[in-house]
């Protein structure tokens, strides 16, 4: 029995729910030891800013090392980097300014995510099923044949069964210059929750019937 093989391809676009806010500090001292208090310090204000409900501190990473001027020491340095999970949203440009306002060395964000993905991938597969039997249909109707039932099905094309894509928002601060104590009118830089893309790709052969 003669059979056709084709792919097919579903696409869903959904709001992302949630942020993820990459920041880090850095100090400096004479000695390791003095390098890590001042960064105790440093954090010391931006500690309250993560217990906010709604804001989840995915990780925190010390980093202490010595700096050399050739093959001189000179001096030490700390830095603490934290990969922080925004689930309400409503939280993001508050917590975005009061980091900024702490002045990070670096800050990178929001980069978008969906909490849930399940419904979206769901619907993507659906659309490439249907995908893939409408290129079937048309291959039966060129070999004026009928196309018949599905032999098998397979997900992905080789690859990953469905990838998620993301329209991706995220501003970086980098030594922020401004006024210590000035507020910083995030909210001005249009940081909205962007779109989320979930492509699902599926493979399916079909019998053609005479």
């Amino acid at each position: 029995m003669a059979e056709v093989l084709t792919k097919g391809t579903g696409t869903v676009e959904r709001t992302a729910d949630r942020a993820q806010v990459d920041v880090s500090f850095e100090t400096s001292g004479g000695l390791r030891n003095e390098a890590v208090e001042a960064l105790t310090s440093r954090v010391s204000t931006v500690e309250p800013l993560l217990n906010r409900p709604g804001i989840e501190v995915r990780s925190r990473q010390l980093s202490v090392h010595d700096n050399w001027d050739g093959n001189t020491k000179a001096g030490s340095r700390a830095s603490q980097r934290y990969v922080l999970r925004v689930t309400d949203l409503a939280e993001l440009d508050g917590l975005l300014a009061a980091l900024v306002l702490a002045e990070p060395t670096w800050l990178n964000g929001p980069s978008w995510d969906l909490t849930d993905t399940k419904d979206a991938v769901f619907e993507a597969q659906q659309d490439a099923v249907a995908d893939a039997r409408l290129r079937a249909q048309g291959y039966a109707e060129a070999l004026g044949r009928r196309l018949g039932p599905l032999v098998r099905l397979s997900d992905g094309d080789g690859g990953d069964q469905w990838q998620m894509d993301t329209a991706m928002s995220a501003r970086s601060f980098a030594g922020y210059g401004g006024s210590p104590g000035t507020p910083v009118q995030v909210d001005q830089l249009g940081l909205e929750p962007q779109q989320i893309t979930v492509t699902v790709r599926c493979s399916a052969t079909w019998s053609l019937l005479d």
